[in-house]
């Protein structure tokens, strides 16, 4: 078995506490996946697209992995899910929307949209590393992932 090389991992929430907390989890779980963050769904896409202050490919290497907040403000979650999933150079991305709405629209427009899953955000820390525990189980031991070359597309 080969040793698993680590994968970019982009958050997009508006949210700062959020962010660190998922950060800090990442940690505690002993992840060895770099992480990056974005504030809404317009500089995930400026991230992806690598405009303004993303245009350098070492600094905004390609994600292996999205964890998408829906509620963010200029470009929510669900137009940049709509997006990335239209985009044949993105869609091959896995997106994890990651949220704290429980609705039943939300999630079923999420994977109408494209979403590979849907999780709501647990209320407590212990739950998100729990989370980022069973992320990284299943997207990077279990599941085949296309490869990244020179941070681009497969």
């Amino acid at each position: 078995m080969e040793p698993r090389k680590p994968v970019t991992i982009l958050m997009a929430d508006d949210d700062e506490d959020d962010r660190q907390f998922a950060r800090s989890a990442l940690e505690e779980s002993r992840l060895a996946n770099d992480f990056r963050c974005v504030e809404d769904g317009e500089e995930l896409l400026d991230y992806l697209y690598r405009r303004g202050r993303h245009t350098n490919p070492k600094d905004s290497p390609r994600p292996g992995l999205i964890l998408l907040d829906l509620n963010m403000p200029r470009k929510d979650g669900r137009e940049a899910l709509k997006e990335i999933k239209s985009d044949p150079s993105l869609r091959h991305i896995p997106v994890v929307v990651l949220t704290t709405s429980k609705t039943e629209e939300d999630i079923l427009r999420s994977y109408n949209l494209g979403a590979n899953c849907f999780i709501t955000k647990p209320v407590t820390f212990e739950g998100l590393v729990d989370v980022v525990r069973v992320l990284d189980q299943h997207w990077f031991q279990l599941v085949e992932l296309p490869r990244v070359r020179n941070g681009d597309e497969p």
